[in-house]
Order: C-alpha cells, then structure tokens, then sequence
C-alpha cells in the first residue's frame, strides 16, 4: 500500500512525506538513495611533439643498459688478462700459428741481446704494476716518469739460433741514447721470462709509423722485423729482468680504463629525470 500525501500510519508508524513514494511493508525500512553516476575517465591526448619527446628517456634508459653490459664485459677481459699474466711460465714456442693461444702468458727464454739494433717505442709513460705512475723509481730518481721510451731490442735464442724480438723495458726520454746507460748494455747470455704480445693495429689518435725509422708509435711487430730481421715472435720483459742501468720492465699493460659506472649513473639518472618531466607534462 503506497500513499503520496497526507498522514498514514504504516506499521505503527507515521511516515510523513509528500514528494515520495513510500513503501508501507514494515520488512523494507530502507532510505531510497540517488543514483550515482561513475566519474568519466581523462583522455590523454599526446601529439607527435610529445611522443617524439619520449625518445630522450627511453634512449638515455637504453645508452644506461648498454653501459651496463660494457661494465661487465670490460670486467670480464680484465680477469681474463690478469689470469693469462699470472698463469704458469712456459717454454716459448716459435710456431707462429700456435703463438695467439700464448697471448699475454709468460714464456722462458735464453740467449743474448743484440744492441746494435734497437729500436724504440714512445713516448711512453712508465707503468708499476701494469698502470700508469708518475712516482720516481731508483731508475729515474726523481725524473717525471711520464714522458719516456720503450727500449725494443733484437735477442737471439741460445737452442735455435733464432732471433725474435723483447721488450726490455722504459727509459726516460734523456737516456733513450744507449750511449746514456751503457752498464746496461749487457752481452753475456740473460734467461729472461716475457709476456707474448702480438701485431698491435694502429690507435685511432695515433701518428703512422715512419718507414725505415727505428723510432715507433705504436707495436707494428710486421714493420719491426723487417727493419731488424727478425722472426714476428714479440715479448715484454716482466719487472722480475732487473740491470743496473738498465731499462724497467713489467711495462705491459693490464690495466683498462673502465669509468661505466660513472656513465651508468649519469644515463639512469637522466632517463629517470626525463622519464618525471614527461609523466608530470603529459600524463599527469
């Protein structure tokens, strides 16, 4: 039973109302409610300018992974190069072919140099440790060891006769003339442990080689044997070969710059910045 105006006594009760329907079944004792319509949602409208702007943090989010993946790879080579330094020392091998499974390990060797030969690589700094320094040894004293040379001189094997090519070590540029240390010139038979290298291509910042000069850039193992008519067989003397007056050895570098985590943060850092400045313009 429904009433729209006046008093009527439903259930015992009075319902007052004059607007509404009321229901006098004394189960329902509800409150009719509005309706409530649901919030329309936003359209985000991005135009080509805003989404040609999304590339600047989606590219610095990738350049970060990228630098990610160069940090462990780059860790990688240098475990790799330190583990092959410091593996067991070995006879040397004259094979060429078989002479790249030896790169960067240690090989033996006995015979004696031929000084009348030499030839040089620099400028050089000198390397401690298989890194740059800058610090005095008891070589150079107090000299500035960042501008100096790397003393390349023929040495002939004892057991074969045959003539490959050592590293001895750095000088400082005043005492490149052999003249200069001439204790160290020595003649007699030397056993002497060295660090296989091989044909260095040329550095992209770096001048070419002079033909016919004794003077060289960079390691051009091919260009150095022919000017001293040796085999291509080419080693680092390790800091253990010690003359008085004498050039340093141990100058192979096993160190590698390695600044990604610097550029990781910078590229994560940007692409997050960026990432807000979009999110807050177009989304937001």
């Amino acid at each position: 039973m429904f009433s729209k105006l006046g008093n009527l006594r439903c259930a015992n009760k009075i319902c007052y109302n004059s607007t509404v329907f009321l229901s006098c079944n004394s189960s329902l004792n509800q409150v009719a409610k509005p309706l409530l319509r649901p919030k329309p949602q936003k359209i985000y409208k991005i135009g080509p300018f805003g989404w040609f702007l999304l590339v600047v943090p989606a590219s610095a989010f990738g350049l970060g992974t990228w630098q990610v993946q160069r940090k462990n790879w780059k860790e990688s080579l240098l475990a790799d190069l330190k583990a092959r330094t410091g593996s067991e020392v070995v006879d040397l091998i004259t094979n060429l072919d078989k002479l790249e499974d030896l790169e960067y390990k240690p090989v033996r060797v006995k015979g004696h140099f031929l000084h009348e030969k030499e030839m040089y690589m620099g400028p050089r700094s000198l390397l401690v440790t298989g890194d740059a320094s800058n610090k005095s040894s008891l070589f150079t004293g107090k000299t500035n060891t960042s501008h100096g040379f790397l003393v390349v001189t023929p040495f002939q094997l004892s057991d074969t006769n045959e003539i490959i090519l050592v590293n001895r070590g750095w000088v400082p540029a005043k005492n490149r003339d052999p003249k200069t240390r001439e204790k160290g010139q020595v003649k007699e038979e030397v056993n002497l442990i060295g660090i296989v290298r091989l044909q260095e291509n040329r550095p992209t910042f770096s001048l070419k080689n002079q033909e016919g000069s004794n003077i060289f850039f960079y390691r051009d193992i091919n260009d150095m044997s022919k000017i001293a008519g040796t085999s291509k067989i080419f080693l680092d003397a390790t800091d253990d070969y010690i003359i008085a007056d004498g050039p340093l050895g141990g100058q192979t570098r096993i160190s590698l710059r390695n600044e990604h985590m610097s550029y990781i943060l910078t590229w994560y850092s940007l692409a997050a910045f960026t990432g807000f400045m979009w999110y807050a313009k177009f989304l937001k």
